[in-house]
């Protein structure tokens, strides 16, 4: 399987400059938590990158077990979890994923010229993983509890304008599929800090670290702090 993250200028994004989040590791890893009532079970694509809500991906899947999960999607209607990985590979052996997540939906699919199916995805909500287990065909499943808030209830604050300004200024540039944001989504925080989390030039630890925060003011004073 091999992946591919879709920017606005279709090339790799280099590193941003800038010191690195503290407190990945520890906090990244799986741990167990007491009785929740927002959980689900859902198999898990584990990959060298991170998906972001709202955020697309392309992938090209080969392998049985990514197979039998697209096509369980495809039967249940049903999203799959993405998890970057912290140890191990893509493909082969199970990997051991971090424990913050993005369920991701299958928006369109086809074939390349390998005759290797492919997909677009998009990140939908985030989970924490609870505990996983390993099926007969290698696939890894998790329990996991959603963790997004309801998206619109909360405001930008004003200590976060530049970051508005950034992102119209940015958007602006490479076009796409945001550049006729509304007024309201660059009002709402969430949405603000997804974009810019998936539009700068961040490493995959940065944008995991963004990831595992329940606060979007959190994030984007993150945001400022890597801007700075």
């Amino acid at each position: 399987m091999h992946r591919k993250r879709e920017d606005g200028n279709g090339g790799p994004r280099p590193a941003l400059r800038g010191r690195n989040l503290p407190g990945i590791d520890s906090r990244f890893r799986i741990r167990t938590l007491g009785q929740v009532p927002t959980t689900a079970s859902l198999p898990l694509f584990p990959l060298h990158t991170v998906l972001l809500p709202g955020a697309t991906l392309g992938l090209r899947v080969f392998e049985a077990r990514y197979l039998d999960l697209v096509r369980e999607c495809g039967r249940n209607a049903s999203g799959f979890g993405v998890c970057m990985i912290l140890e191990g590979n893509e493909a082969g052996a199970p990997a051991t994923p971090a424990a913050f997540g993005t369920e991701a939906r299958i928006e369109d699919f086809g074939t390349d010229d390998d005759g290797l199916l492919t997909l677009r995805v998009r990140g939908v909500r985030r989970f924490h993983v609870r505990r996983t287990r390993v099926r007969d065909n290698g696939l890894l499943v998790a329990d996991v509890e959603w963790r997004d808030v309801a998206v619109g209830e909360e405001l930008l604050q004003p200590q976060h304008g530049l970051l508005t300004t950034v992102l119209q200024r940015i958007l602006e540039r490479i076009g796409g599929e945001y550049a006729q944001a509304s007024r309201e989504q660059f009002d709402d925080p969430e949405w603000v800090g997804w974009r810019l989390a998936e539009v700068l030039p961040l490493t995959d630890m940065q944008r995991q670290q963004l990831l595992q925060d329940d606060d979007p003011h959190a994030r984007l004073d993150q945001l400022l702090a890597l801007l700075s």
